[in-house]
Order: structure tokens, then sequence, then C-alpha cells
């Protein structure tokens, strides 16, 4: 999606070791028209897959899923990272490594959100090592939801997250796949 890449050529940052900040626009101030464009690109990408709900992870992948749920008129469900008291005792629950925050999280969704039969399109700001979305993938299925799509904004190519998640099958699609951070440059990916 040539937008969101003039967008992180603009004003995005390599940082070295592979980080991408794009937290001026993505993650930590987020840009309400750009999001809603992303979801309009997700959403007609995903269209074929007929999903009943969206999963996503807290917190940076909440934008990009609730537009895309806006176009696709799905609800959103997003995994916690704390569990709040509100919260039923029985939760589905499972960890995953965080690279930017250099330790393991809990993933944590209340069963009254994730229901078995229903057909899940997992959305998410990156898609580097599949760590997390592989987390979200194993939570689907502990609920008995079918996962049947997987829809990031940013896909760092070169940490091959696309091929362990390869697997399950299903469509893989990112608006903006980024072959090489080598350098201070970002190179995005031939589509």
């Amino acid at each position: 999606m040539q937008l969101l890449k003039e967008r992180i050529l603009r004003e995005g940052k390599n940082l070295g070791n592979g980080i991408l900040k794009v937290d001026g626009f993505i993650n930590h101030q987020v840009d309400p028209q750009l999001m809603d464009a992303c979801g309009a690109e997700l959403a007609r990408r995903f269209a074929h897959v007929r999903a009943t709900k969206i999963l996503t992870a807290e917190i940076s992948g909440i934008a990009p899923a609730l537009m895309t749920g806006k176009h696709l008129e799905l609800p959103v469900v997003y995994a916690r990272k704390h569990k709040p008291v509100t919260m039923p005792d029985q939760v589905f629950l499972t960890l995953a490594p965080s690279h930017t925050k250099g330790r393991m999280v809990e993933l944590i969704i209340s069963p009254e959100y994730l229901k078995g039969g229903e057909r899940v399109l997992i959305i998410d700001d990156f898609l580097a090592s599949g760590a997390t979305i592989a987390g979200l993938v194993r939570l689907a299925e502990v609920a008995g939801a079918q996962v049947v799509g997987i829809g990031t904004l940013v896909e760092k190519t070169f940490e091959e997250g696309r091929a362990s998640l390869k697997h399950l099958g299903i469509p893989i699609e990112s608006l903006a796949p980024v072959a090489s951070l080598e350098g201070n440059r970002i190179v995005f990916a031939e589509e």
C-alpha cells in the first residue's frame, strides 16, 4: 500500500537491530485517516474469507483491527496483556515473546468473546518473527475457532515470520513488506 510505505519512508526510523520505529503514526500516536485507509485495504483483501470476528493483540494491533472491523462490519476482540478483575477466572492464555519489550508477554482472552465455530481474521501492526501472531492462533484454536486469515500493516520479511505461519494454509497479507533494515535504510520488498 503506497500511502503507508510513503509514510514509513518519511517518518519511520530504523533504530538498528531490526527495530523499525513507527510510533509517530501507528503505535504510540495514531493517525486515524491512515488507519482508516489501511483498514479499508485489509478489508478489501480479506472480504472473501467470510470472517465473523477480528482478533488482535493489545495495544498496537487495536487501531488497524478496529478500522478493518469497521470496513468489514465485524466485532474486534483483543488479547489483553494483563488480566483485569472484570475477566472471569477461566481464560484463554498463552505466552509470546515481545521483540520490543525484550521479554515474554501474556496474551489473555475471555471465553465470553472468542467462541468455537467462529471464523477469525487476525490483524496486527507487525509481522516479524511471527511469535505474537502464532500466540493469537493458539488462543483461537483453544477456543475452537478457525483462523481464516492474517493481515498486518508492516511485515519484516527478513525475520521470516510468514514462513513460520505458512503451515496454517491461510492467506497472509501485509501492506508494507520491509525486506531490509540494513545500515540506516528502510527497503521494501518487491511485491
